[in-house]
């Protein structure tokens, strides 16, 4: 086991780990854990009952945190003509077509979140391998294949974050940092949460939501009571 270092230890004093909070009271916790010095990201983290592995019980989807991540996202648009023209009057920081492509194949990205008009997806399809590894590939069900340009970009950058369940049929986010203030990130929260209730997959049998636990980048995890989500 690794050794843990000073700073940590001293967070962990008076701390009892083993016990489960409530939404609210584990989120006030972590921001008290949260001492590094940089704005540290507060994420939360569900263990879900279900299989990844089968194409019923997958959970993927995007959700919009109504006070944003505290992160700037960088948006890359693959769009000609007047969707392209849309795409840079909505903010986006990356917009562009054969050259676009051409970047990324030479490993120039330079975006956090990659949207696509439909008529460019023939483009796309060919970087696959390249933007599949790294969670960037445009998905319709994910809103990043679309014509509404201006609005994808808009909600993107606004604190728009995605989520797809891992093998272990683990999801997490960040939803926020620790200088937002609790009830900020207490509502971040409850949106992820309840994204993640709305998508429970047909498949799932038994019990949806196992365990959840928040933390922040250097702190501890904090164990959440199940219970207090629907409170």
């Amino acid at each position: 086991m690794a050794k843990q270092g000073k700073r940590l230890r001293k967070i962990n004093e008076g701390l009892d780990l083993d016990k489960s909070l409530g939404l609210a009271e584990a989120i006030s916790t972590v921001k008290t854990t949260a001492n590094a010095k940089f704005d540290e990201t507060i994420e939360i983290s569900m263990n879900l009952g279900i299989d990844p592995r089968h194409a019923d019980q997958m959970v993927r989807g995007v959700v919009g945190l109504p006070n944003g991540t505290g992160k700037t996202v960088r948006v890359g648009v693959f769009a000609r003509g007047p969707k392209a023209e849309e795409a840079q009057a909505a903010g986006a920081d990356v917009v562009g077509a054969e050259d676009l492509m051409t970047a990324v194949q030479e490993g120039k990205i330079d975006f956090d979140r990659c949207i696509a008009t439909p008529d460019m997806m023939g483009l796309v399809g060919r970087l696959g391998k390249i933007l599949g590894p790294r969670g960037l590939m445009p998905n319709p069900k994910l809103g990043t294949v679309t014509m509404d340009v201006r609005g994808a970009v808009t909600a993107a950058k606004a604190g728009q974050v995605e989520f797809r369940a891992e093998k272990a049929g683990i999801v997490h986010a960040g939803i926020g940092k620790a200088s937002f203030e609790a009830d900020k990130l207490l509502e971040n929260a409850k949106a992820f949460v309840d994204a993640i209730q709305r998508a429970r997959p047909a498949g799932a049998k038994g019990t949806y939501v196992k365990k959840v636990a928040v933390s922040s980048s250097m702190g501890p995890g904090i164990k959440v009571d199940v219970s207090s989500l629907t409170a």
